[in-house]
């Protein structure tokens, strides 16, 4: 491949999409292409290894060799298509009736797509101020691919001023999002007939009050008026949930285990630390209460998941370009996370703007509108002629 063969937006898409980069398997074939494609234009690109060599972040920078960059973040990972009903092949990109058909055409490798040409672009054209690409891995299993990827940046590329994260949001600037945090439960019975009951320890029925801690804590918060950051959300205020259960061996036997998941998502300017500690808090209550009956019973928690929310800047830098780039006279805040509010925990200023509805991440054929792609194409060219 020679720099004279560069490719268009679309055409990066096309390659993107066909690496069937889910979370659970390995993204290196698209870390590979990518790598190489850059190579073949001039761009250095600089990887950032998982613990077992089976994934890789990937970091670039064009133009001056100094601070002040603007970086386009975004994720190399999927989710499954298993148990969806596609009716085109999820691994290329079918168009059809104004859309791109494909798995990640939204979520996010359309941006990413577009990212990678503004590289090339900057590159051939020539910039006075940098511009750098951020790709991660595991942002669908919990943003756990970013934070190591951001510390490995520090003492490779000059730091960049603005981060660009292109979850998809219509092209509108989102200055805000929520944390989160999630906690993997088991509770751990010992197992009687149930006409014993009191002589043993129901793991499904002590996850019950667990459970039931949660539901009285959204009560409670529910109750609260909302403050301002909270109120620019929907709903307006932190949420805790539980969205799958599993556990018993037989209706007349006290439950050996129990096992479900606890999410957070906590508004901005709350202390998520607060909520995680009373919910420990909670479970050690009930895991002493469960020993004292059987020593064997008890409370396990895992924590799989925590992502720091975005708090909104003021005038802040990302949103200044963002704004300007996009003609947008307000801002916006979302309920789901991403890895802005990691990238601005390490002390760069973050928005979120990128192609694409939301509703349609995740979801069998899923697409982006080619109104979207070319709206985020318009971006890029916009940003270019900003950083020349």
């Amino acid at each position: 491949m020679t720099p004279s063969t560069a490719l268009t937006p679309r055409q990066i898409l096309d390659r993107l999409v066909s690496f069937p980069t889910v979370s659970r398997g390995s993204n290196l074939n698209l870390i590979d292409w990518v790598e190489g494609y850059l190579a073949s234009h001039g761009i250095p690109a600089h990887r950032h290894w998982n613990e077992d060599r089976q994934k890789a972040a990937l970091f670039a920078h064009v133009g001056p060799w100094e601070p002040g960059a603007v970086v386009l973040s975004g994720h190399s990972d999927v989710v499954p298509v298993d148990g969806q009903t596609w009716t085109t092949d999820p691994w290329t990109v079918t168009e059809r009736d104004g859309r791109l058909y494909g798995r990640g055409t939204c979520d996010m490798k359309g941006f990413v797509a577009l990212s990678i040409w503004a590289l090339v672009e900057g590159q051939r054209r020539g910039l006075t101020t940098p511009l750098q690409l951020a790709l991660s891995y595991d942002e669908e299993v919990g943003c756990t691919g970013a934070p190591p990827m951001i510390a490995a940046m520090q003492p490779v590329l000059p730091k960049g001023s603005a981060v660009i994260v292109g979850e998809p949001s219509n092209m509108a600037v989102i200055t805000g999002h929520k944390g989160g945090t999630g906690y993997h439960v088991h509770m751990k019975g010992f197992e009687v007939h149930s006409s014993l009951l009191p002589y043993g320890v129901s793991a499904i029925m002590e996850g019950a009050r667990l459970i039931g801690w949660v539901n009285d804590q959204n009560a409670a918060i529910q109750s609260r008026t909302p403050g301002p950051v909270g109120a620019q959300f929907v709903p307006p205020f932190t949420t805790l949930h539980v969205g799958m259960i599993e556990g018993g061996t037989a209706h007349n036997i006290t439950a050996a285990d129990c096992r479900f998941a606890v999410e957070m998502r906590v508004v901005p300017g709350e202390d998520i630390t607060a909520y995680e500690a009373a919910f420990q808090a909670e479970a050690a209550r009930l895991d002493a209460a469960m020993k004292q009956v059987r020593p064997e019973a008890g409370v396990i928690l895992d924590r799989f998941f925590g992502v720091p929310a975005l708090v909104p800047e003021t005038d802040g830098p990302a949103e200044v370009l963002a704004r300007r780039l996009t003609g947008a006279n307000t801002t916006g805040v979302v309920s789901y996370g991403t890895e802005a509010g990691q990238f601005q925990e390490a002390g760069y200023s973050a928005v979120v703007c990128g192609p694409g509805d939301i509703a349609q991440a995740h979801q069998p054929d899923e697409f982006l509108e080619i109104s979207e792609f070319q709206a985020g194409h318009r971006f890029m060219e916009g940003l270019l002629g900003a950083l020349a």
